[in-house]
């Protein structure tokens, strides 16, 4: 199967978007596919982001007031590079302005389209400018429905599509890779730099921006005995500096690196509301960490509230505050959550998701030739 893969980022970016772009490339050709990414132009001396298959760039400029997004510009490349690779079927990741363009192409050459929805552009519009939801999720609908199918990350995401109107809309979790996130990498040296008193480590990771909602740790920061750490860049690290004293900011990590630092964690919480999956989560209780999260959008499904961690209502930083002291007092629940929460991912690897996705790929394949046939 010859597949294109259109998205909004792709790595050296680090984001949920650009991560389960790689990992779907990566498992298209482990499986004998054949895929092609295209993807916005970087700043960067690595365009191929590690990708295992050929990268197409697109001219782009970087997002005013965030630089580490880019923005896509028009180009006749995405439209040559779909059909010079003889695609069969057009993945969209998390199709906004690129993924848009990669719709009208694959309309124009008469290739079905996968659209896999990963950001919560209605949140984003709330957070940013106060208002637009409306106009948000016009867009979406416009531009999923154009697709054969939609693939939405979490029972929340797939809700919110089928509520506002968008067809055809079926669940794709996200994998995990369980190797590389794991509880042995536990490391007491650097725990003991993080915290040389022996405090209790509760970490963040992701995007510093202003819809992820940091700053809701600053309870936890004032309790007594526990050392916040904060791992990510973004643009609201200065501020989020100053609304969190005495918290570890370690920048940008990745890697064995990032993996390290997530086994060595005692509570890992995540902070931001609008999350149609929250790949971060995963990724700790992967490592046998206990997790806070908000109760809204994809932790949801990840997280079993009383049994791997613990769900606090969203945009509260006090219970933020006492969820981090609940688990602070009781090592044995910590253990106990960080257990359960590893056997819960062991069997959610990319290959078995990744297989699902071809699947879908299969089914809709099908149902162009059936339509043709009728």
């Amino acid at each position: 199967m010859r597949v294109v893969i259109v998205t909004e980022s792709f790595p050296p970016d680090v984001n949920g978007v650009a991560h389960c772009a790689l990992q779907t490339a990566r498992h298209l050709v482990d499986r004998g596919h054949a895929p092609l990414v295209v993807a916005p132009a970087i700043a960067d001396d690595d365009p191929d982001g590690g990708a295992p298959c050929p990268v197409v760039r697109v001219p782009s400029l970087p997002l005013p007031g965030y630089p580490q997004v880019r923005v896509a510009l028009p180009s006749r490349r995405l439209a040559a590079a779909i059909a010079e690779h003889r695609a069969d079927v057009v993945h969209l990741a998390s199709p906004f302005v690129l993924g848009v363009r990669g719709m009208a192409a694959a309309a124009r050459l008469g290739l079905p389209a996968v659209a896999v929805y990963q950001t919560d552009l209605a949140g984003y519009a709330r957070t940013y400018v106060g208002a637009g939801e409306a106009a948000a999720w016009r867009r979406i609908r416009s531009v999923h429905t154009a697709a054969d199918l939609t693939l939405a990350p979490s029972g929340a995401a797939l809700r919110d599509l089928e509520a506002h109107g968008v067809p055809r809309v079926r669940l794709w979790p996200r994998g995990v890779d369980t190797a590389r996130f794991r509880p042995g990498l536990r490391d007491e040296a650097l725990r003991r730099t993080l915290a040389p008193d022996g405090e209790l480590v509760v970490g963040y990771v992701g995007r510093l921006a202003p819809e992820k909602q940091v700053e809701l740790l600053s309870g936890a920061c004032e309790l007594p005995g526990v050392r916040v750490v904060v791992v990510g860049d973004g643009p609201s690290r200065p501020a989020l500096e100053q609304a969190l004293p005495g918290a570890a900011f370690l920048g940008r990590r990745t890697g064995e690196d990032l993996a390290r630092i997530f086994a060595s964690l005692d509570v890992f919480v995540h902070t931001g509301p609008f999350e149609t999956f929250c790949q971060t989560v995963q990724e700790a209780m992967a490592s046998g960490v206990p997790v806070v999260a908000p109760a809204a959008g994809g932790p949801l499904d990840l997280v079993a509230h009383g049994r791997t961690g613990l769900l606090v209502p969203p945009r509260d930083a006090a219970a933020v505050r006492d969820a981090v002291w609940s688990m602070a007092a009781d090592p044995v629940l910590r253990a106990a959550y960080g257990a359960a929460g590893r056997a819960t991912v062991e069997g959610r690897t990319w290959a078995a998701v990744g297989d699902r996705l071809i699947g879908y790929y299969a089914d809709v394949l099908a149902g162009r030739r059936t339509a043709v046939a009728a």
